[in-house]
């Protein structure tokens, strides 16, 4: 049994009995690096193209144009004329005042600052409103699926990207429109040779499009701290441990030597057992829950707990390289699984970390993501990454022992928190109310037999399909059209966030009009279906090249708030809080190595759509709230939407 041996300042120090002589010690490559790019990481950043600003008239026209399916023919003749008011008068001001002030800040983009003040200045608790949750498929194997030897060898993973990275000798992301032609060793030693600032140029003549990675930066040693009006990101480089939680205790445990090296397998091992053999009750007045709350409350909470003491231990969870939550065996149900990644009680997690590495006591892992440091491209890279490695590679095998550890420094050390009465009756309250927003969120999910191959075979969009379909599950669910947000990546320019793709178009709302009429042939359906996959398919284009219109009109109004307390008409209009009213929220991480993931929806009376296309089938998780709408009516739309598509395209 393990021994608690208390100690000066904030640490309880897990003592390890000693199983076995054997620590080693591993400075090669081969173990400290997930790979050794010759091409360096940050090659690519210099000659980013920079984020363009869409001119003004084709951002009112796509304005326009994205409101005529959800507006009546009243509102939107209203809507035409303010827009084209706007676009003459004080759009145009605002319009030049924004390219002067990007003009001016050449080394990021345009919407960089506004969106991180925007995520930052949110009120809104960050479970389920903002925190994704992604979750890994199983190895099938096990021993590699038991909870100790998959959290051991995902830590180990996951330093040996955050060192390649560190290093610049990660592989730099590179979007291949000719694989066959670009992703070879050819075009890297080519580029490679590229001084940074042509580098790109060089990557566009292969049809290769280097993205951004400075989001990157932000994956290790970074939290949200919680301030009164404003969010901070803090972020440490050169930190050498991890936090670790169980039962609502929080353990410092250290994973890199004073040289910069990861530790041992066996050392790692060793630490991670150390915990899970700790048999401490679970934590009366567990703090991570706090993090569940809205906050402005929270930041008061956190300011007292370090005026009480918790100065020291507050800061030891900030500046950990990342943050792992080892739970105890869950339901293997999928509703239950994505569930409790998306939130689970919130007793055992920090959600105001980067990420957290998610492992339950029956082997389920995945992570949870803080979203105002970054977006879905990065941490799906390091998601992939990590499992690749940690399937393919190892490094925590049947031969690898506990050891004893080499000095005191190396143990894992229980963090020791002040907790006053104050402290008590917030954290009870702060369980009592995530309880009851965990149990209003229901959750759906739903698989097609149809993927990417049958897709292309019918020549039409995968991506376009389900969004077709989702539209048209909604119009069968309350017949109507509404405003849809689908995320798309900006990160081929410098600095580029995301851009909103506006799935409900006038070709989705008169092919669910007919669908629902049953006045036309399966012939005319099929073309209906065929020009809203030309449609998406543009629309998607004009987003991936910053050529939307929300991000555009987002900065504008941002501007027009500093200059004056008066917003334009344009941003008072109701049709503007309209389309901004997103019913429909949806995002897809697409991957073979995503058994499933989720995020909550943006608005009360909406659903949160989270989707998987594969080459054989397609998948989405969807989440709404009890007491606003109906998930398993939605559900149902759902399957007997894509059930009548599937027909159309398969017999015409």
């Amino acid at each position: 049994m393990l021994k608690l041996k208390r100690t000066i300042g904030v640490d309880i120090i897990l003592k390890i009995p000693r199983i076995s002589s054997r620590t080693k010690y591993s400075s090669t490559d081969d173990y400290q690096f997930v790979q050794r790019s010759i091409i360096p990481t940050l090659h690519f950043q210099q000659s980013l193209p920079r984020l363009p600003i869409p001119e003004l008239p084709k951002t009112c026209d796509r304005y326009l144009q994205s409101l005529k399916p959800i507006l009546t023919n009243d509102e939107f003749s209203n809507t035409e004329s303010i827009v084209k008011k706007f676009q003459t008068e004080v759009g145009a001001q605002l319009h030049k005042e924004l390219k002067d002030q990007d003009a001016e800040n050449k080394d990021t983009s345009y919407i960089s600052e506004p969106w991180f003040h925007m995520y930052l200045c949110d009120r809104t608790a960050l479970p389920i409103n903002y925190n994704p949750a992604l979750i890994f498929v199983n190895q099938g194997s096990s021993f590699y699926d038991k909870q100790l030897i998959k959290t051991s060898n995902l830590i180990i993973s996951s330093l040996r990207f955050y060192k390649s990275l560190k290093d610049n000798i990660l592989e730099p992301e590179v979007f291949h429109l000719n694989p066959k032609k670009s992703d070879t060793l050819m075009f890297r030693r080519i580029t490679s040779l590229l001084p940074p600032a042509i580098s790109w140029y060089g990557a566009y003549l292969f049809n290769a499009y280097p993205l951004d990675m400075v989001q990157y930066s932000h994956l290790f040693g970074s939290t949200r701290i919680p301030e009164p009006g404003k969010d901070r990101l803090f972020h440490r480089d050169h930190r050498k441990h991890i936090v670790v939680l169980r039962r609502g205790h929080f353990y410092s445990v250290d994973v890199l030597d004073n040289s910069g090296h990861i530790l041992s397998p066996e050392v790692i091992l060793t630490s991670i057992n150390a915990i899970l053999s700790d048999d401490s009750a679970p934590a009366e007045h567990p703090l991570g829950i706090l993090t569940t709350t809205e906050r402005n409350k929270w930041a008061e909470n956190r300011k007292h707990l370090e005026n009480i003491g918790n100065a020291a231990s507050l800061n030891v969870i900030d500046t950990s390289l990342f943050a792992v939550a080892l739970d105890e065996p869950i339901s293997e149900a999928p509703k239950d699984i994505c569930k409790w990644f998306l939130h689970s009680d919130g007793v055992n997690r920090w959600f105001d970390k980067s990420f957290t590495l998610i492992c339950t006591g029956n082997g389920i892992a995945g992570l949870n993501f803080e979203h105002s440091w970054g977006d879905g491209v990065a941490v799906l890279r390091y998601f992939q990454d990590i499992h690749k490695d940690a399937k393919e590679n190892p490094k925590v095998t049947e031969i690898t022992e506990t050891v004893s550890l080499p000095s005191e420094s190396h143990s894992p050390r229980k963090l020791n928190f002040i907790i006053d009465d104050r402290i008590k009756r917030e954290v009870d309250l702060a369980k009592s109310s995530f309880k009851k927003v965990c149990d209003s969120l229901d959750l759906n999910d739903v698989i097609y037999d149809i993927g990417k191959s049958q897709c292309k075979k019918f020549k039409v969009s995968p991506d376009a399909i389900m969004q077709l379909s989702f539209q048209l599950a909604y119009y069968n669910y309350a017949r109507k059209t509404v405003a849809t947000y689908e995320s798309c990546s900006t990160a081929a320019f410098k600095h580029g966030r995301t851009e909103t793709i506006r799935p409900c178009t006038m070709e989705t709302k008169k092919f669910c009009e007919a669908v629902t009429a049953k006045n036309l042939s399966n012939e005319e359906l099929r073309k209906m279906i065929d020009e809203c996959s030309k449609v998406h398919g543009n629309l998607v284009r004009n987003a991936a090249m910053g050529q939307g219109f929300d991000r555009h009109l987002f900065a504008l109004r941002k501007l027009a708030e500093k200059k004056s307390s008066t917003l334009p008409s344009i941003f008072t209009d109701q049709s503007y809080q309209k389309i901004n009213q997103n019913i429909l929220s949806t995002s897809t991480l697409s991957s073979e190595v995503v058994l499933g993931g989720g995020f909550g929806p943006v608005v009360q009376d909406g659903f949160g759509i989270a989707y998987m296309i594969r080459d054989d089938s397609c998948g989405a998780v969807v989440t709404n709230y009890n007491s606003q709408t109906d998930g398993s009516k939605f559900k149902s739309c759902l399957e007997d939407g894509f059930k009548t598509i599937q027909s159309v395209l398969k017999n015409s």
